[in-house]
């Protein structure tokens, strides 16, 4: 069976995984500027609070997971009033040894183990936005058990230590973001798609045949729903309506198609469901901003954005 999560999570290609350990006591505060890269947290011991720019603030107790696929904004703090120390992400160096916010001496009130990755490629903010801007988990030990795993291979230097970071990042993304999945209220997206049981086959369907000149009227079949009822439910539960779903999906096929040496690009066109590659040219240029043919070889160069 298709797995459109896994298909998603293998072309968004997790790499270059940084970790570290963050604790804090007494009066404290950070507020973290907008970063654009996913990262993950997993509290050891003790509690905080944490922001996220656009969504509600969270207690965060031992156990808890987050994840943040683009990591906006955020700020995280004890429970006693304070201004926030302010952090750049992007110009703080990367940490040696636990970093304490608060009080320097005796024991911390919260403990954290957590990092970021990075997402080759420039296909991510088309498959970023099928996930949710965050993902909150509370004890699920198979989590815990991958954090520590990444943790502890970050700060070896050993053979095949990348290649290992990588994959346990898959797994971590794969884990958190099903664990998501199941959850009620679970925000528009890929997840709440698939947890949907009349837009799971419809979904899974686009996902395994992209080329096919699927319909809305044959979507709203495998659904087993009307047309204009199919329409309004992929909408609300996917945040986006089918047909745009399909070309979106179409488009980041295409993308890393012509990432590829030496590629056809009337191949590319047939495998993602256009007739010709004129066709396709057209389509990709107006929702990527350059034709196919400038893309693939902007990637060869290093520099595939328009």
């Amino acid at each position: 069976m298709i797995d459109p999560l896994s298909q998603v999570i293998s072309l968004l290609r997790p790499r270059a995984v940084f970790t570290k350990a963050i604790s804090g006591a007494g009066k404290w505060g950070v507020r973290y500027a907008d970063f654009g890269h996913p990262s993950f947290a997993i509290v050891v011991e003790g509690s905080c609070r944490l922001a996220v720019d656009g969504q509600g603030e969270l207690v965060l107790e031992a156990g808890d997971f987050v994840l943040l696929p683009k990591t906006p904004g955020f700020t995280m703090a004890g429970f006693e009033p304070v201004m926030p120390d302010f952090i750049d992400p992007h110009e703080t160096a990367a940490p040696v040894g636990e970093v304490r916010h608060g009080r320097r001496d005796g024991p911390p009130s919260v403990r954290i183990l957590g990092g970021y990755f990075v997402f080759e490629g420039d296909n991510s903010d088309l498959l970023v936005s099928l996930l949710p801007g965050q993902v909150h988990i509370r004890g699920v030990e198979r989590l815990s058990t991958l954090v520590r795993l990444l943790i502890e291979e970050a700060v070896l230097d050993r053979q095949g230590r990348e290649l290992i970071l990588t994959r346990l990042i898959e797994i971590l993304l794969v884990e958190a973001l099903r664990v998501a999945q199941e959850a009620p209220d679970a925000p528009a997206g890929l997840l709440r798609g698939l947890g949907d049981r009349r837009l799971a086959g419809p979904i899974r369907r686009m996902h395994a045949d992209p080329a096919f000149p699927w319909t809305m009227a044959q979507l709203a079949k495998e659904a087993a729903l009307s047309r204009s009822a199919f329409f309004d439910r992929f909408t609300r539960n996917v945040g986006m309506p089918p047909m745009e779903y399909l070309l979106a999906w179409r488009m980041a096929l295409a993308k890393d198609l012509l990432r590829r040496p030496e590629v056809d690009i009337a191949d590319v066109a047939q495998r993602v469901g256009y007739g010709s590659a004129s066709t396709f040219s057209t389509a990709f240029s107006r929702q990527v901003g350059q034709p196919p043919g400038r893309y693939s070889r902007g990637v060869a160069r290093g520099a595939p954005g328009p």
